[in-house]
């Protein structure tokens, strides 16, 4: 009697499932397309070069204050205030202040802030906000971390042993932040925090280039920690590197 019960309730129970998916099958309906709101790389560019008209007067740093800082060089090291070679100064942070639309995710990748013969690696940088910035001591020797923002949150932190990494993100745009270290004074270096990855720092030679532009009209901002700002309108079209040229030390920005 049992075993006829269960065979019957079996039985139902494959009518069921059979006559469930008879006929046309349910369409479900297919999620939405995920949008991507960051806007698509451009074609275009800007590239130019930084002109310094006043020589090269970066003096060089005694570190005779921290014997261990002096004994990681042979020759002299410079404060990288103002360096210029053969009229082209290097260090100088170009960025699309005006035109840039749309919104765009931070980088992945890290930033690398590095104090390595007692002085700060790069000099003058960029980061987007929400990018991981990575400090590092290289140095066998105590180095402190003192970043003095005014829109981001200030931090000071000692790094006393080599290899010591601690990181940050910043949450604001702001240009510029400068950092310091407060146990050997003639360390700093100066990061600008964006909002878009349109940016650049003019090399030894002078030069920059940004490049994945939209086509438009951009404002071009060129900082200089001793020498100030400048700024250019630029028009970008498509696929085109547009030029542009900043001269500091004497002499007006100029376009190419």
């Amino acid at each position: 009697m049992r075993k006829s019960v269960f065979v019957f309730f079996a039985l139902l129970t494959l009518v069921t499932v059979i006559g469930c998916g008879g006929g046309d099958t349910e369409k479900v309906a297919a999620a939405p397309a995920q949008v991507d709101t960051a806007p698509a790389a451009g074609s275009g560019s800007i590239s130019g070069s930084v002109t310094y008209s006043n020589g090269d007067p970066d003096v060089a740093i005694s570190m005779d204050a921290d014997p261990v800082c002096a004994s990681l060089h042979d020759g002299e090291v410079h404060t990288e205030m103002v360096v210029a070679d053969a009229g082209k100064l290097a260090n100088v942070f170009v960025y699309v202040k005006e035109g840039v639309s749309g919104s765009y995710a931070a980088p992945g990748d890290a930033k690398l802030m590095e104090q390595k013969g007692c002085v700060y690696n790069p000099h003058v940088s960029g980061i987007m906000v929400g990018q991981k910035l990575v400090i590092r001591n290289s140095d066998p020797t105590l180095h402190n971390v003192h970043a003095l923002p005014t829109k981001n949150q200030e931090f000071n932190q000692g790094q006393p042993f080599q290899d010591m990494e601690l990181e940050r993100t910043f949450d604001q745009t702001e240009v510029m932040i400068r950092f310091k270290c407060d146990v050997h004074p003639w360390m700093s270096s100066y990061m600008a925090v964006l909002d878009h990855p349109f940016y650049a720092v003019s090399g030894a030679d002078g030069s920059f280039a940004i490049e994945g532009l939209a086509a438009g009209e951009y404002v071009l901002e060129a900082w200089h920690e001793e020498l100030g700002t400048q700024t250019q309108s630029v028009t970008v079209a498509d696929g085109e590197a547009a030029t542009a040229a900043f001269s500091f030390g004497g002499g007006e920005a100029a376009g190419m």
